[in-house]
This record gives structure tokens, sequence and C-alpha cells, in this order.
């Protein structure tokens, strides 16, 4: 009985496995299928947008065109032509340098990697000028505080502005700040130029080819801190007005742990860390004090602390210079220094890694 039954339980399981199978095949050919419409439909799109086709054809994109794939343009390529408002209001192109070479700076007035170099960079414009080079900053930022700015470091070169959301094509998608040297043509003269430490050496290459300039040191002994002070090394000292006029010093914790915050009325994560920020202060009134240093608008960072309900000191420091002894120019980042006045943990950058450190877990892992 058993056994007669037995091909048919085969049959039936050979069945079953089949109709799973053409199941299965029709599942994954739908998938293909509609996959393969989404790509044909984005190879159109491209096509449409002057971008080159997949698998390498590249028939019908523009001849200059700066592509997404490219991550800087090559030797030789020429610049996209553009016109744009400089800070009197007059609308400059880039054609009108032709003859001359061209030094295209991405800049921002809010940039501290920008705030640090633009001394050399005005230091320099003699020299380009000398060298039949002209230094044209793309800024971000209103056109006031781009002329403050100038005045403040002696920058006489035009400085032209664009909008965020609408940035110049050589430098979409990239960060400031960052440089091309163009050739007489237009055309890119000497490879991309990434972050203030590249940017400085291509002024200084482009303003004195043979020779050095007798005040400045090789790229690499000129190095910029970036990384934020390691632990062990002692803090650096401070004297700062808060936000209410008063001036707060570094050294009236000495005897207590600090908390140290460097943090921006703009900054996202700023804006998530001052709920926790009031939380430890409430949870460590007796031990680790907390001081933030701000940036920018007095005002502003007023406004901030009233809202938050922050009981502890907010410092206001002059742009980017107290971030720029610490080491480091993001926001948020924060720093515990020992009542010996020395750091006690490498830096801790975003909310997460703060909130480790004031809890002592950074400390301990730092220390082991």
């Amino acid at each position: 009985m058993f056994r007669s039954s037995e091909p048919a339980a085969l049959w039936i399981a050979v069945i079953l496995l089949g109709l799973i199978l053409i199941s299965l095949w029709v599942f994954i050919y739908q998938l293909m299928k509609q996959q393969g419409r989404l790509l044909l439909r984005l190879d159109n799109v491209e096509e449409q947008l002057g971008y080159p086709r997949r698998g390498g054809n590249s028939r019908g994109a523009p001849a200059n065109r700066v592509q997404p794939e490219v991550l800087e343009l090559p030797i030789g390529t020429a610049v996209s032509h553009f016109r744009l408002p400089d800070i009197t209001g007059k609308v400059v192109g880039l054609e009108e340098f032709r003859g001359r070479r061209v030094l295209l700076i991405h800049w921002s007035p809010q940039c501290g990697f920008c705030d640090l170099i633009a001394p050399d960079l005005a230091a320099l414009e003699g020299d380009l000028q000398r060298s039949n080079i002209e230094l044209l900053l793309l800024s971000y930022s209103e056109a006031e505080v781009n002329r403050r700015m100038a005045e403040e470091y002696g920058l006489k070169c035009p400085i032209l502005l664009h909008e965020a959301s609408n940035t110049v094509e050589v430098f979409q998608s990239r960060g400031t700040p960052a440089a091309y040297l163009l050739d007489e043509q237009g055309c890119v003269d000497a490879s991309f130029a990434s972050g203030s430490d590249e940017v400085l050496s291509l002024a200084r290459s482009a303003a004195s080819a043979k020779k050095r300039l007798p005040s400045k040191r090789p790229l690499r002994e000129s190095r910029i801190e970036r990384g934020g002070l390691k632990a062990g090394t002692p803090a650096p000292p401070f004297s700062l007005p808060d936000i209410y006029g008063r001036t707060v010093s570094l050294e009236e914790f000495r005897g207590r742990r600090v908390l140290l915050i460097f943090t921006d009325p703009h900054c996202g994560p700023c804006d998530q860390l001052g709920p926790q920020l009031v939380r430890l202060h409430r949870e460590h009134s007796g031990g680790i004090a907390i001081v933030m240093i701000g940036r920018g608008d007095i005002e502003e960072n007023r406004r901030k602390a009233v809202e938050y309900g922050f009981e502890f000191p907010v410092l206001i420091q002059d742009k980017w210079k107290l971030s720029k002894e610490y080491g480091i120019f993001a926001t948020p980042v924060a720093f515990l220094i020992g009542e010996d006045g020395v750091t006690a943990a490498n830096v801790a950058t975003g909310v997460d890694a703060i909130l480790a450190l004031a809890d002592g877990n950074e400390v301990i892992s730092v220390r082991s």
C-alpha cells in the first residue's frame, strides 16, 4: 500500500517544485523588466542633460561640460563660462580675464580654513599680479560679509557671489576652499587643489615658480592642524567675552575639569546637542564645568542660549581664532580639560561623541 503511493507522492513533489521554479522565474523576469525600464528612463534623462550614456558612449555630451563622475577637471580642460555679480553689484564674466591666467578659488567667509589663509592670499596678490595672474574668489554669503572680510585682510581681488543652490559648474559638489589655476584661454593649467594647504601651495607656486617667498615655510612645515589637539596637550588659554559682555578666562576653572564645546548658532547638530548640555550641566553641577565657545553674532548666540536655557558660560570667539589654536574648525566638537589644564582626551566630534566624552567613556578608552 505504501509502495503504491510512493510514485504518486514523488510526482506531486516534482509538480510542486516545477510550479515553484516557474513562479520564481516569472517574478525574476518581471523584476528585471521593471529595472530595465528604469535604467532606460535614466539613460534618456542623462542623455537629455548632456551626460554620457552608460557603457562609455559619450555621444551628444557637451564638449566642455563637467561630468558628475569626474572628480576633477584634467589639465587642458576648458572651464565653462559664467557671469556673476561682484560685491559692488557689477556683473563680471570669466571671459573678461582672457589673456591672463586666473587663480580661481571656491570660497566662503564662514569657512574657517578660508579665513585662515586669507592673509596669505592677500600677501601673495602682488606677486600674482606681477606673474600676470588674476586672483578671483567665487564666494558664498552676502556682499557685505565678503566686503568686511576683504577689508580686514586687505584682499583687493574681485569677489564674485553665487548661491549655494546654484554653484558655478566647475565647483559643484565641492567644499571650500578649493581652486583651479586657469591659463590665458580659460583652460585648467594645474592639478585641482582642495583644502587650505593645497590651495595655498598652488597660490605660492603660481606666484613664484622658481623661488619660495622668503617669509614662507615649505608646505611640509606649515601644515594646518585640523584633527584637534591630542590628549596630553596643554589647553591653549583664552580670555573671551560672554554673551552678556563679561570676560571669562580658562584660568578661572583651574582645579576643575572643563568640557569645552565649540558650536555655531547655524549648526544643526549643535541644536540637537543643546538640550543634552542642559541635562549634563544639571547632573554634573558640582563636578565638571561646561564652557561653550560660540562664533558669529553675539545676538544669535544669546537667543540660542535663552531658547535652550543655558546656565553655563557661552563665550564668543573672534571668527575661528580659538578654533585654530585647538586645531579643529568643525562644530560641534568638544575637549575635556583636566584639573591641571591639560587635555584629558582626544577631541570629540559630533553629538554622540561629545556625550560619551562627558560621561567619561572616551577618557577611559584614551588612557587605557
